[in-house]
């Protein structure tokens, strides 16, 4: 089960000290450590999790042993949903996603520079931090799915991911519109 909090001011906080001792056991294999998803956008309402991503240069790069001994488990070698009406091949959109040791609530994606999925997340947050109206449908969509669909994750996601497909529309838009690039490291 899970449920959507407000937005807690502590978050960003969070984010830094678990993504310090990444960059620290990473160097300059981590090209960019982002806070991103909801957790990330002041005001917005969020699963109470902090979802990190971490950008390598390949996939392929030793990150496993450091990542190990920091209490990180690989749960899966994935991919992120293909955003509708985007005509993407799988590779654009894979990623390895980490559970953090138990005592953290936080998602660690793995995502390449050079691929579709990792650009998708930094737009997506930085859409929703300079759209609030954006933003606000988001959190609504996000409350009414979890009120229906608390004990069902994946009925959550099925609906959930075309319906932010939507909105990216307007954010794909917007970064095309002021030239978005990838933001500097947050850690």
């Amino acid at each position: 089960m899970f449920e959507i909090v407000s937005y807690n001011p502590k978050w960003p906080e969070e984010f830094l000290r678990i993504a310090r001792p990444i960059r620290s056991a990473l160097g300059d294999i981590a090209v960019a450590i982002h806070h991103i998803g909801s957790t990330s956008v002041a005001g917005m309402p969020a699963k109470d999790v902090i979802d990190i991503q971490l950008t390598v240069g390949t996939l392929e790069d030793p990150i496993e042993p450091a990542l190990v001994g920091l209490g990180y488990e690989l749960t899966s070698f994935s991919k992120d949903h293909a955003p509708w009406g985007l005509d993407v091949t799988e590779r654009e959109m894979e990623k390895r996603y980490y559970r953090a040791p138990s005592a953290e609530r936080t998602h660690l994606h793995v995502r390449s520079i050079d691929r579709l999925n990792t650009r998708y997340a930094l737009i997506c947050r930085d859409y929703l931090r300079t759209h609030p109206m954006a933003a606000s449908a988001y959190a609504e969509i996000k409350h009414q799915l979890a009120k229906r669909f608390a004990n069902d994750v994946d009925s959550y996601y099925d609906i959930k991911d075309p319906v932010f497909d939507v909105i990216m529309c307007g954010g794909f838009a917007w970064a095309e519109s002021t030239c978005w690039q990838m933001p500097e490291t947050d850690a």
